[in-house]
């Protein structure tokens, strides 16, 4: 099912839905399980699960030069949602990203997530590889989510790359990511507004929102969305703090603001338990608000780590 239809029959609840990251190279698939089993109970009608794009690893010859390999550390996105759809009969989004495909490898990779009756995507442009101080996109592949969703978008349509191919139409539900702070590399806010509401336009179905913890930046940008003609579903993006490390990294990788309500009481912390504490309580309070104001979905970023989420969530349901 679509998740706008989720949302629809949902009459106004508020939903439950989880981010999974795949398990690394050479680990099973049970961890994904084990994560699933933890976070049933809230009866999720969607779950997401991340794509990573390859990155390089430097092999030192016996000669002592250095060949870069490519390597992808966490491959089998698809599988894990067709794996999560038979299993717990729950619909999977997976993410599809424009780094690593070339346009040819994405059109395929749809045509496999159609055949396989997933019915909903995340189109994201991706992270630029470890290493790489800009983005880079695959020769042959897209530079920017609008490309990538103006294809998915085509294949609804039922065009396909090769002018010659008469293919059948695509029925995808399609998401994309929206950021109350602003993505990191726009010049100012409205600049990157004005990219979300081409996304909208051109046929995104619904938006995800970049984790936040200051709910104002949130309702503000639900507002300046409906003012402007945006009226898809916006879910929020939320992620628990687990350690004192966060207050650095989350703003430095996602350049976001943790209050200083927030960011003190965590410094004053002594463990990281003191610190999943204080960031429940913040989370539940925060999501309580939320839910007042008619979010239609509560998404978790898990890190696939259901224990500090599943504490939040037991609060709510």
């Amino acid at each position: 099912m679509k998740i706008i239809d989720h949302i629809k029959n949902a009459k106004g609840k508020t939903l439950f839905s989880f981010e999974l990251l795949p398990p690394a190279k050479g680990q099973g698939i049970q961890s994904i399980f084990n994560t699933m089993d933890e976070l049933m109970e809230f009866n999720p009608p969607f779950i997401d699960v991340t794509y990573h794009r390859e990155d390089y690893l430097y092999k030192q010859h016996p000669n002592g030069l250095l060949e870069r390999v490519a390597y992808r550390k966490r491959p089998g996105t698809v599988a894990i949602c067709a794996a999560i759809m038979n299993k717990y009969k729950v619909d999977a989004v997976p993410h599809l990203i424009c780094g690593g495909f070339t346009k040819e490898e994405t059109e395929n990779a749809l045509i496999d997530l159609d055949f396989l009756g997933i019915d909903n995507v995340l189109v994201l442009r991706g992270d630029a590889r470890k290493g790489d101080p800009d983005f880079i996109p695959t020769p042959g592949g897209h530079a920017y989510a609008t490309e990538l969703l103006a294809q998915v978008v085509d294949m609804n349509n039922g065009k396909y790359l090769h002018e010659d191919i008469e293919g059948s139409k695509t029925n995808f539900c399609i998401g994309v990511a929206g950021y109350p702070e602003k993505h990191f590399e726009a010049p100012n806010f409205n600049t990157d507004f004005k990219w979300l509401k081409k996304k909208v336009e051109m046929g995104a179905n619904f938006i995800v929102t970049q984790m936040f913890y200051n709910i104002d930046r949130y309702k503000e940008f639900v507002i300046k969305c409906r003012d402007n003609g945006i009226d898809v579903p916006i879910i929020p993006g939320l992620k628990p703090l687990t350690n004192k490390k966060q207050l650095i990294s989350l703003p430095k990788i996602f350049h976001l603001d943790i209050p200083e309500e927030l960011s003190s009481a965590i410094e004053e912390c002594k463990t990281n338990a003191d610190v999943q504490k204080v960031s429940t309580e913040w989370m539940v309070n925060m999501c309580k608000e939320l839910i007042d104001f008619g979010v239609p979905v509560l998404h978790f970023y898990t890190m696939s780590n259901p224990g500090p989420t599943k504490k939040i969530v037991e609060q709510l349901a």
